[in-house]
């Protein structure tokens, strides 16, 4: 079987798992496991791969999705044990009373909170600040929380082209130049980019107050009784630790910045802040068993898709080697494509039609290859065109950057969905086309200002 043959395969497989989530006819965890596997079998029967092969690429996929697993398990449990113990009950009424029934303003405070908890270049740990934050004001105002989701991933995908995060460091590796002097290149997009997010927070907020969110909307008086029938009073009474709000509050604020810390590995602080936290709120074993288990289910339920997204990576991600030699992965082989049909036709527009594609191309993509697989190759046609390597590495950082955490690729996506308590093919449905168009414009601009060549 050949690389042609193996990424033609993998774009099926792409589209099958992608239309799949889209018609809703099988949970993601399902889908991510199912189809790949198909893959792999096609592939071992083709002689690509032996059963050996595909087991290594299997377990070097759980090895890059296990820790993010962990991860989630432990940050659903804390958030949701402050939460039983009423912390963001406070929080929350202080929002409130700062933006009152402001729809705009809650949307507009989503997007900064974002960009500020984003500095740090980690998807993960800034979806552990936001969504938790904001989310229980998104229900209590009505507000969709695939609307959140947007705000916050357009908001990230700016600024995660910051010298220390990880796509500009890739692409400034390929280009063999500091991150921090690619860094200056991207600026100018950059700021375009926070303004145009801040716009984008404005824009959904005007959205969403005219479906009728806010507190004295129109859904206020049409959900109101729902939420008054679900009766959710009385076990809050129960579990509320009113007296104990500045221990939780002490709590929340240094599990988030050990967090930023970087020092451990990520579920670390999340493993502690559940330990301490329990004990202290919740000194009756029963108490603390009905609280782990009131939040089991969302947790199990995220596992699942994690450990189907690590069957994913693997199978298409990961590569293998016989007798020290790489065989080409699936997500090469798609790359190899890719540039097979490119170069005739489109090659001297390439950092236009590469910054056209990336959105799409993200949702198939993970980081590494497409920084590392893709990025090189581009570069190595653009000079048979005459196109320098940096608008085309400019132009594949900047606009894939604004999909990275709509893409399934990417397990912090996964992380984000789950605790905002959406589905993925939801978010996606909801965010693509906004990225997508956030992304010409920041091409758009790029162009204008002369960083990309038209």
């Amino acid at each position: 079987m050949n690389q042609v043959t193996v990424g033609i395969l993998g774009f099926l497989t792409i589209i099958a798992i992608v239309v799949t989530l889209f018609k809703s006819k099988t949970l993601p965890s399902i889908a991510f496991i199912l189809f790949p596997s198909i893959l792999a079998l096609i592939l071992v029967f083709g002689g690509y791969y032996t059963f050996k092969d595909v087991a290594s690429l299997i377990k070097d996929g759980f090895k890059s999705t296990g820790p993010t697993a962990a991860l989630f398990v432990f940050s659903v449990l804390f958030f949701g044990i402050m939460t039983d113990a009423g912390l963001f009950d406070v929080i929350i009424g202080k929002l409130m009373k700062l933006v009152g029934d402001n729809v705009i303003g809650v949307t507009v405070m989503t997007a900064i909170i974002a960009i500020i908890g984003h500095l740090d270049g980690g998807g993960a740990s800034t979806f552990l600040i936001v969504v938790p934050a904001m989310l229980p004001v998104y229900k209590k105002m009505h507000m969709r929380k695939t609307s959140l989701l947007r705000i916050a991933v357009l908001a990230m995908g700016v600024l995660n082209l910051m010298p220390w995060a990880g796509p500009t460091m890739r692409a400034a590796s390929v280009l063999g130049m500091e991150a921090g002097q690619l860094w200056n290149k991207l600026l100018p997009i950059q700021v375009f980019g926070i303004v145009l997010a801040l716009a984008h927070a404005v824009l959904t907020g005007i959205q969403e107050k005219a479906r009728g969110a806010g507190l004295n909307g129109k859904l206020a008086q049409t959900e109101e009784a729902v939420e008054v029938e679900a009766g959710q009073e009385g076990q809050l009474g129960e579990l509320a630790r009113p007296k104990l709000f500045f221990f939780n509050m002490i709590l929340t604020i240094a599990v988030i910045a050990m967090l930023i810390w970087d020092v451990f590995p990520s579920y670390v602080p999340f493993m502690l802040g559940v330990g301490i936290s329990i004990l202290v709120n919740y000194t009756d074993i029963k108490l603390q068993k009905k609280v782990l288990n009131s939040h089991a289910v969302p947790a199990l339920m995220m596992c699942t898709t994690l450990m189907g997204a690590a069957l994913l990576m693997g199978i298409l991600v990961k590569t293998v080697k016989v007798d020290d030699v790489a065989i080409p992965s699936v997500v090469s082989c798609m790359s190899a494509l890719i540039t097979m049909v490119l170069p005739a036709a489109l090659g001297a527009h390439l950092p236009l039609v590469i910054g056209i594609l990336s959105v799409p191309l993200a949702l198939a993509f993970d980081t590494d290859s497409y920084f590392y697989g893709m990025l090189p190759v581009m570069i190595s046609i653009g000079e048979g065109f005459g196109i320098p390597a940096l608008p085309i590495a400019i132009s594949m950082a900047v606009c894939r950057n604004c999909a990275t955490f709509i893409s399934p690729m990417v397990p912090a996506t996964l992380l984000g969905v789950g605790l905002a308590e959406v589905d993925i093919k939801d978010h996606i449905r909801s965010s693509f086309f906004y990225v997508w168009g956030f992304s010409f414009l920041c091409m758009i601009f790029a162009i204008l200002v002369g960083i990309i060549p038209a």
